[in-house]
């Protein structure tokens, strides 16, 4: 009996050295668990960006996708330790509104990968952050603004003025000012990330004063811009198929890049605290310009070709978009 009992340990000793040799396809081929945690709806322009990226990688069968949305900033403390106890092995989100509580949390799970959009830095070991780069098609835009406005006065709605707001804005204006030094603008933050009638109310109010071009980067905008009959520049999303005869063209931002990069380095065990945010930048594919779709045969082929040879130089790395994070103001 007791020969038998040894040659069985024997045997399983052999089977357990073996299996710790070999690779681990199933370990590797294993789907992540990863949770979004939004503050507004996934609709909203911001985050279904974030959520695109990730329905994607869903769809390609890499992740385990859930989220929670409309999650108020008194409760984002508690909805990511929800998921962290719950074995989600990446949690993205954005915590603007609540970068104390959101690091705390990180700092308590330390195997749980956490990228959120910050205006902060990364923090060690688990803490990366993103943002919205796109002040480099916020600048073309600005550049269309410009150049197809009659009344020279561009109204600008926003939500904060956080530095990711206000970057782009600046770009937008700076763009502007470049084909068309005459113009000003009348600038409004409506204090909410998601009020498309408070959006559209601030919006009303700069078109009865002489706006004729509306830079939309909130929802709500374009809306008031229809009913109006003036022109609009989209952000973050492209919305030219709501709107057909308004949206002239949108600052396009991809996650693709960012997310994919964070899922590689957690599936390879490399994940760590970085700054992602330069993944959203035009020469990694991380934002871009959108088509002129319906406003093709609108816009002047002149101005067009500022704008196409402006959009070369800052892939080829000849002109770089600065990055201005103060307050935008009206223009008198």
């Amino acid at each position: 009996m007791k020969h038998w009992n040894r040659r069985l340990s024997l045997q399983a000793v052999l089977a357990l050295a073996a299996a710790l040799a070999a690779p681990l396809p199933a370990l590797a081929q294993a789907k992540l668990k990863v949770a979004g945690i939004y503050t507004v709806p996934v609709e909203q322009q911001w985050v279904s960006r974030i959520h695109k990226a990730l329905n994607a990688a869903k769809a390609r069968g890499e992740i385990d996708y859930v989220f929670s949305e409309n999650v108020a900033n008194a409760d984002y403390e508690r909805v990511m330790r929800q998921y962290a106890e719950g074995g989600q092995q990446f949690v993205i989100g954005e915590s603007f509104a609540v970068e104390a509580a959101a690091r705390k949390v990180a700092k308590e799970y330390p195997k749980t990968a956490f990228l959120m959009g910050s205006s902060g830095k990364p923090q060690a070991p688990n803490f990366a952050v993103f943002d919205n780069y796109i002040q480099e098609p916020a600048y073309l835009t600005g550049m269309l603004a410009g150049g197809l406005t009659k009344s020279n006065l561009i109204g600008m709605v926003g939500g904060y003025p956080i530095p990711e707001v206000n970057r782009l804005m600046h770009a937008f204006m700076e763009g502007a000012k470049e084909v068309n030094p005459k113009v000003k603008f009348s600038v409004t933050f409506i204090g909410s990330w998601f009020d498309p009638p408070k959006a559209k109310e601030a919006a009303f109010a700069m078109i009865d004063k002489g706006a004729d071009v509306m830079y939309a980067e909130r929802f709500g905008v374009s809306d008031a811009a229809k009913e109006r009959k003036v022109l609009a520049i989209g952000n973050v999303i492209d919305t030219q198929a709501q709107y057909p005869d308004t949206v002239v063209a949108s600052a396009l931002w991809h996650m693709e890049p960012t997310v994919d990069a964070a899922l590689k380095k957690v599936k390879d065990g490399k994940f760590t605290a970085e700054d992602y945010g330069p993944l959203s930048m035009m020469k990694v594919g991380g934002s871009a310009l959108s088509p002129l779709g319906t406003f093709e045969k609108k816009v002047p082929a002149e101005l067009m070709a500022k704008v196409k040879a402006k959009e070369k130089a800052i892939l080829d790395g000849k002109f770089t978009v600065k990055v201005n994070d103060g307050e935008p103001k009206s223009t008198p």
